[in-house]
């Protein structure tokens, strides 16, 4: 039996670690063309100039207009040919990161993220939309990010809501490993650059993935409140630190190399939903793995414990929670349709998918999301 995993060749993370930046650049050559968002690059910009000073090198700033899409992208990867930079750098959230991993096809790409919002950092994947919002298409490279560097008193200065989006994309990282890891899915790991089908045969998760995935869930139950109360704070404590790597590299190794299932397809999904567009990633991912137990049936005492934990830290829990009022079934099924897909993941789950089946999950997470935030409020 196959298996792969997948890791980037370098991830450090500690207070001040921007001021490094510019030797991980040097290791490529004396320029980078920097992908990040004006408002992004001006919140580190005194870092930035004494890493270049330090270590003699340029940054060529290419900007990012906020949504990785094709012409986006072309017109970034044009600037790289243009100034021949040496490496390509993604700074900021996951769009950015995104977008830098496109226009680096998997060659000399230094990940900074500047929020743990998500778990993209770490991977050799990446998700292109439309200029709308909508979902496009996934793109695949022939290697993860050859460093990613992790700023924690960076991130602990970001909007807490970041940090608690992120722990929305780790909570599904242990369910959706275990789906894929109970009907041997194939996973990210075996695919190529640039290729959905793949030129060598197909392989699945690892245990060491596996593992990895099961310790965010514990992580977030652990230090996941904790982590919250020192953003709020902007300060780096333990907690923080720890959740940090978990948004981060636990969640990123563990998603790829232990394979995404449904709640990332009916994330996918939900995109339609106009009312989405104004939420992050990681919130819109929670909710879709409450969808996910609904549509597997999972016991009681555990879809409570993840509602628990997503009460706590202030996830999403019903769709109007994300902006979606006066929800019907056919938004169900418009959702469902997408997300199942015959390229989705949600065909990881170990059981045959119908359209009907995952719409109905929807509505019934979303009513059970409701029911839950009542008794906690009586």
């Amino acid at each position: 039996m196959r298996k792969a995993l997948i890791l980037p060749t370098k991830y450090v993370q500690g207070e001040d670690e921007l001021l490094n930046l510019g030797y991980f650049v040097s290791t490529f050559g004396k320029t980078a063309l920097l992908i990040a968002t004006s408002d992004d690059v001006e919140r580190i910009q005194s870092q930035l100039e004494v890493t270049a000073r330090k270590f003699d090198v340029s940054f060529i700033e290419g900007g990012f207009n906020g949504e990785v899409t094709r012409e986006e992208t072309k017109r970034l990867q044009t600037i790289a040919q243009r100034e021949q930079t040496d490496c390509i750098i993604g700074l900021g959230g996951g769009k950015a990161i995104d977008a830098s991993k496109v226009v680096a096809e998997g060659e000399s790409l230094i990940i900074v993220p500047t929020i743990a919002a998500q778990d993209a950092p770490t991977s050799h994947s990446a998700v292109l939309y439309h200029a709308d919002g909508s979902f496009d298409d996934y793109a695949y490279f022939k290697q993860s990010p050859s460093v990613v560097l992790v700023d924690t008193k960076v991130v602990a200065k970001a909007p807490t809501r970041f940090l608690v989006a992120g722990m929305g994309d780790a909570l599904s990282t242990y369910f959706e490993a275990r789906a894929t890891h109970n009907s041997y899915s194939r996973v990210n790991a075996s695919l190529p650059m640039g290729s959905r089908e793949g030129k060598t045969p197909p392989a699945i998760g690892t245990y060491a993935a596996l593992a990895m995935a099961e310790l965010c869930w514990e992580n977030l139950q652990e230090d996941g409140l904790n982590a919250k109360i020192a953003c709020d704070a902007n300060l780096t404590t333990e907690a923080l630190n720890k959740i940090v790597e978990t948004n981060i590299l636990l969640s990123g190794l563990g998603f790829e190399s232990g394979g995404l299932a449904a709640a990332h397809a009916i994330h996918n999904g939900m995109t339609v939903l106009e009312g989405t567009h104004h939420y992050l990633h990681g919130e819109k991912v929670a909710f879709a793995t409450l969808a996910q137990l609904v549509l597997e049936n999972a016991e009681s005492d555990e879809l409570n414990t993840v509602m628990d934990f997503m009460y706590s830290v202030g996830l999403p829990l019903t769709l109007a929670d994300l902006g979606v009022n006066n929800f019907t079934f056919e938004d169900a099924l418009k959702i469902a349709e997408i997300a199942s897909i015959p390229e989705e993941s949600i065909h990881s789950m170990p059981f045959p998918i119908v359209i009907e089946e995952v719409a109905s999950a929807i509505v019934v997470a979303d009513k059970i999301g409701q029911n839950f935030k009542n008794s906690r409020m009586k």
